[in-house]
């Protein structure tokens, strides 16, 4: 018998945390050899640490066999942006086993958002070979962003993902009936566990400071370099006027350095001082170096690490901003927005902050609708089976809330409620009614 040999693939130190509580927990079965494939798909990534060069690596890197490049592999191609031309799959397929020393072994996957490069690329070189999927963030809650090949997800056969939100469950790859399995959060608590005693240069700072996290949301065109100099801005108004003065900002690794500066005047200017982390830690390490009092994002899943897995106090600041420049409407990064500002407390009200706890069964449930609504207007081709749940509940929870979180003319365009004023809602759905409406829209824009 061929031996089996599964290659693991990740693009960032948390994706590799998530693989290595997975395999701890053995729900990646049997395997004679286990590869970790590294992808670098940074913007330049020549010039950006990879995910085997982070600090804590090294206690993660025994549970593989190897450790391999995809960047390497196919240099001088870019991750992102390559993938194998049809009739060339047998010829790179035959060069990786060599290059890789897989013989004739059988392969099993188990990549990351899989709907893209490299991961798309890995699966196609690979035809036939059966597929895990594993998210590590509040993704997993929505659609899949793009139409998957049937040949790649037919194959697919478990999404494996956090447990973020209890109760809450993953709409991403349900087009394929692939079912979603938790990894333990036992398992994944005690890799981060181990990652934090390996890290030993975190700043010393008093006290439990409040944590800000940084996103850099200007290098993905969402805002502005200077409405997100702003967001950071409010991050530390926030957290002063809550009582804190000693406050940490841990900026994304490739954000501007003005930008700390900035942060730290205002720190100074309002009675706080301000450190900056500019290790390439995880967040989660963070929380247990600094146990920090509070911890402030936009919409990053660590927000939901933090309180869900530390039991540390979080807010929200800027969602409201960011839902309403997110363009197009199936960004995938609007479920995460979605779920971070329907879910946690603003930065600005403090007793909203003070008060918050995780949601109840029934507050999940609600969210599980509206997320329903929203992937359907994000995806209805992908998703047609989900029109009657975001009709029933567009139907009964539109109110100037849980607008936020829709665009009229996007409605208008999927003929959903809440795309006429009730009074007009006896119109039967049709391809003309909606032609006339969009033309109607078109011009009254003029």
């Amino acid at each position: 018998m061929p031996r089996t040999t599964q290659i693991l693939c990740a693009s960032t130190l948390y994706g590799a945390a998530t693989l290595a509580a997975a395999l701890d927990a053995g729900l990646l079965g049997e395997a004679d050899r286990r590869l970790l494939l590294i992808t670098n798909n940074a913007a330049n990534p020549e010039t950006t640490p990879s995910v085997d060069t982070m600090p804590g690596f090294d206690r993660l890197r025994d549970r593989f066999d190897d450790v391999l490049s995809w960047n390497e592999t196919i240099s001088p191609f870019h991750p992102s942006g390559w993938s194998p031309r049809g009739d060339d799959v047998p010829m790179w397929e035959r060069y990786v086993r060599l290059l890789w020393r897989l013989g004739d072994d059988e392969i099993r996957l188990a990549v990351e958002s899989v709907q893209v490069n490299p991961s798309l690329a890995l699966c196609q070189l690979f035809t036939g070979a059966p597929v895990d999927v594993y998210a590590d963030g509040l993704i997993s809650y929505g659609p899949t962003r793009d139409k998957i090949d049937p040949l790649v997800g037919t194959r697919i056969e478990r999404l494996l993902h956090l447990d973020l939100v209890p109760g809450l469950t993953p709409l991403l790859l349900t087009e394929f009936g692939v079912p979603p399995e938790l990894v333990p959060t036992e398992a994944f608590l005690k890799v981060l566990g181990e990652l934090a005693a390996s890290e030993e240069e975190l700043p010393a700072v008093e006290g439990q400071p409040a944590l800000l996290l940084g996103q850099y949301l200007a290098a993905l065109g969402i805002l502005t370099d200077q409405q997100e100099e702003e967001l950071h801005l409010r991050m530390v108004r926030g957290a002063v006027a809550l009582g804190h003065r000693t406050l940490v900002f841990k900026p994304h690794p490739v954000a501007p350095s003005r930008w700390s500066r900035l942060l730290e005047d205002e720190a100074t200017k309002l009675g706080a001082r301000l450190t900056l982390l500019d290790r390439p830690v995880l967040a989660e390490v963070a929380f247990q170096r600094m146990r920090p009092a509070l911890v402030v994002g936009c919409f990053s899943t660590a927000l939901f690490t933090a309180a869900g897995l530390y039991d540390i106090p979080v807010a929200r600041v800027g969602t409201d901003t960011v839902l309403a420049r997110l363009t197009p409407y199936q960004n995938s990064n609007r479920v995460p927005l979605t779920i971070v500002d329907d879910v946690l407390p603003d930065l600005a009200d403090k007793k909203a902050v003070t008060d918050w706890r995780m949601p109840s069964a029934e507050r999940v449930a609600e969210l599980g609708g509206l997320l329903k609504a929203v992937g359907f207007a994000m995806q209805p081709k992908i998703y047609p089976r989900l029109r009657e749940d975001a009709e029933r509940y567009l139907s009964a929870h539109l109110n100037p809330h849980t607008w936020r979180y829709f665009k009229r003319r996007r409605l208008t365009a999927l003929a959903l409620p809440g795309a006429v004023p009730a009074q007009l809602s006896f119109i039967p759905r049709n391809r003309t009614v909606r032609r006339i409406a969009r033309r109607a829209r078109a011009f009254s824009g003029r």
